[in-house]
């Protein structure tokens, strides 16, 4: 009788798992509040941008929404993360996201006005990026509460979807809406969506913090970055990011690429959307990722691939070649993120898991920044094909430097690590 595996039990043992959402109720409901979250804020994300642009006239004004995002991002991000250790993470949920819903409608309404008020609009994303960054580090660190210890990688392939859900769908939406009906409705389905989002909260059990609990303090702050950087294998996640959105980092020279480098300016919508097609693909072919237990090398390998088709990307002989490149680049960083989030969730103690999503936070999402001004200004001094082949090849070189100098964070394996351990032993005793 033949072993070999069928076809459908090939592709059984590749897609998706999907046990967290059948299993768990809150589960469910975090991920559908976190997709309708990001769908929202998706649409908003194109139209704060176009509006201040349709008002000035001004790239410069529209990159310094960037600006007075970056700093409310640093520092509620660290204090959100350290409230979240000390809060009900529920009830901060709920509380942040309200706040953003009234942000939101201010926005609608000053859309709405005949002639929109250029300071307000400034004002309000710098709240915006405040708030959201309080939110942010409270839903990060209460999805290992609702699933299994041992689900966790699934469950966070199944929150990675449904991000690149929002993420896909909502721009297109938003260029829809901008085009038919007005930039203000563009703020008014995000307000619903918050709304939404807020309910589906509210309807999560309480999940109360087990034992004493460190008020957000500067102090305490410091304590989570000391945890975050004596472990050599969480800090060889953040380095291998860093790496990887600080270097190879092309987004921002998307319009040279297409208008001058292939010259198919009509497509460059395609370049944008590549990276998360591909993280949507590799998501959707993720249930084999649970059965990987090195989880350190599978992060190296999967950010040094992403630089390698970064690279490949930049070296590209025609558009199409490019765009597949960067699909496979987004399905190896979404693959990266896959398991740096399972190394997260399966090892960080409950009690310092606020602080360290907040620092997390700041690992994905200042490193773009930089990562734009490193690409922008190598192209410019250089070509823009240069800029992306070099920062493909730094990152590459950036990853595998890291896996060599930290050996505990490229030997890590869940089933021998001290801490996975202790974390699978605390989650068994209270079931």
């Amino acid at each position: 009788m033949s072993t070999t595996p069928s076809l459908r039990e090939r592709l059984r043992r590749v897609r998706m798992d999907v046990t967290p959402l059948r299993e768990s109720r809150d589960f469910r409901l975090l991920f559908t509040a976190g997709t309708v979250f990001y769908l929202g804020g998706m649409v908003s994300y194109v139209a704060i941008p176009f509006q201040v642009y349709d008002m000035t006239g001004s790239n410069f004004l529209v990159g310094a929404i960037g600006l007075v995002e970056l700093v409310p991002l640093i520092v509620f991000g660290l204090y959100g993360g350290a409230l979240a250790d000390h809060v009900d993470r529920r009830r901060l949920l709920v509380g942040s996201g309200l706040a953003q819903l009234v942000l939101m409608a201010v926005l609608a309404g000053n859309a709405f006005r005949a002639e929109p008020s250029l300071p307000l609009l400034f004002v309000v994303a710098a709240l915006l990026a405040a708030t959201s960054s309080l939110q942010r580090p409270s839903r990060e660190a209460l999805e290992p509460r609702t699933v299994r210890h041992d689900q966790i990688t699934a469950a966070n392939a199944l929150s990675s979807f449904g991000m690149q859900v929002g993420v896909l769908l909502g721009p297109a939406i938003g260029g829809v809406l901008i085009a038919w009906v007005g930039i203000g409705w563009c703020f008014v389905v995000d307000v619903v969506a918050l709304a939404v989002a807020c309910a589906l909260y509210a309807a999560m059990r309480p999940y109360p913090h087990r034992g004493e609990t460190t008020p957000p303090s500067l102090r305490g702050i410091a304590e989570g970055w000391r945890y975050a950087v004596g472990r050599r294998d969480l800090l060889g996640t953040y380095l291998v990011d860093i790496a990887a959105m600080l270097l190879a980092m092309p987004i921002v020279l998307f319009p040279a690429l297409a208008a001058e480098v292939f010259e198919r300016p009509e497509l460059l919508g395609l370049l944008y959307s590549a990276e998360t097609v591909g993280a949507l693909l590799a998501t959707a072919l993720s249930g084999w990722t649970s059965r990987v237990h090195h989880h350190g090398r599978a992060i190296v390998i999967a950010a040094a691939a992403y630089g390698a088709c970064i690279a490949l990307a930049g070296l590209a002989p025609s558009f199409g070649v490019a765009l597949v490149c960067f699909a496979m680049a987004g399905a190896a960083d979404m693959i990266s993120a896959v398991f740096r989030g399972t190394v997260w969730n399966q090892t960080i103690p409950e009690h310092m898991r606020g602080r360290l999503a907040g620092i997390e936070m700041l690992s994905y999402s200042v490193g773009p920044l930089g990562g734009q001004v490193r690409a922008g200004f190598v192209a410019d001094a250089w070509s823009v094909r240069g800029s992306i082949v070099s920062g493909g090849v730094a990152c590459v070189g950036g990853v595998l430097l890291t896996a060599a100098l930290l050996r505990d964070f490229w030997s890590y394996d869940n089933r021998t690590d001290v801490h996975a351990i202790a974390e699978r032993e605390r989650r068994g005793a209270e079931t």
